[in-house]
Formats: structure tokens, C-alpha cells, sequence
């Protein structure tokens, strides 16, 4: 049952306790129980919004940074990546396998803003050895989502 409600949220966080035991035939008590027990384990970390900034007009610049890091000793890579991701700019952090060790996912008004933010904070970091930048241009699916909506021609079609 956990991981059907997971699986529910995770498409549409927006879904109440009442719709939720209507989807799954279970009542509005029992899914509210879960769900509560689920965000006290953490692993309901919180309830995020999918939100198209392209039709917002809103400047935004998404980069993907490629890390290379000293991991400490003892710690390996996790007192790093906690650094990491204070920094609001930081949408995400993951430990990668690979040619580099993390990739840190930000944002910021311009490429300016970003660039900024890999020479002024993240690069001088100790642990830091090298970062490669790259920034998306545009979005097309995020979260299992898509952020496009394609037209269809509901025109019925005429053989002659």
C-alpha cells in the first residue's frame, strides 16, 4: 500500500487522503495513518510543485554541474554534498559513478548568476578539485512529466 501511495503522490501531489483511498480501496483514516508515518521516516520529504517557467517568462537558467571532489577521509562523500547543497541556488546534489564524482543541479536568473556561483562558491571549496558546466537550453519532461503540450489536429480526415 506504501508504495502505491507513493507511486500516486509522486504523479499528482495535490491528491487528498479521501481521493487517495478511493483510488486504492482503503479508507481515508488508513491512508492518512500512512501517509503520516511515511513523512515522520522521512520518506515523504515534502510536496513540490512541477512548474513550466517557460510560459511564466520568467528568466530562469538550469545548469548541471560536473564535480570532481577529494572525498574526506571517514566521510567519504557525504560532508561535501551537504556543503553543497546549503547553497540555495542548489536544486539537487547526487553522488554519480562515472568520470566524475557529484552532479549538482542549480538555478539562477542568468548564465551570469550561475557562472558566479561556480567561481565564487563552489569552486574554492577544499574538496573541489574540478567542475564542468553545462546548461540546459530548454526542458521537455521533468519529474515523469511533460512540460510540452503537443497539439493534435482533431480534424477528421477526408478521402476522396
Amino acid at each position: 500500500m506504501r508504495e502505491q501511495i507513493l507511486n500516486a503522490l509522486d504523479k499528482n501531489s495535490k491528491l487528498s487522503a479521501t481521493d487517495l483511498a478511493i483510488m486504492l480501496g482503503s479508507t481515508e483514516e488508513e491512508i492518512t495513518s500512512i501517509v503520516k508515518q511515511m513523512e515522520d521516516e522521512a520518506i515523504i520529504c515534502g510536496y513540490p510543485t512541477l512548474i513550466n517557467w517557460d510560459k511564466v517568462h520568467c528568466e530562469r537558467v538550469t545548469a548541471l554541474i560536473e564535480v570532481k571532489v577529494t572525498p574526506q577521509r571517514g566521510l567519504g562523500f557525504d560532508k561535501i554534498a551537504e556543503r553543497i547543497y546549503q547553497f540555495d541556488e542548489v536544486q539537487s546534489v547526487y553522488l554519480m559513478s562515472g568520470g566524475f564524482d557529484l552532479t549538482v543541479i542549480i538555478e539562477g536568473r542568468t548564465m551570469r548568476e550561475v557562472a558566479n556561483f561556480v567561481s565564487e562558491k563552489l569552486a574554492p571549496m577544499d574538496a573541489i578539485l574540478s567542475t564542468a558546466t553545462h546548461f540546459v537550453l530548454k526542458k521537455y519532461k521533468e519529474h515523469g512529466l511533460p512540460l510540452i503540450q503537443t497539439k493534435h489536429d482533431e480534424r477528421m480526415l477526408i478521402i476522396p
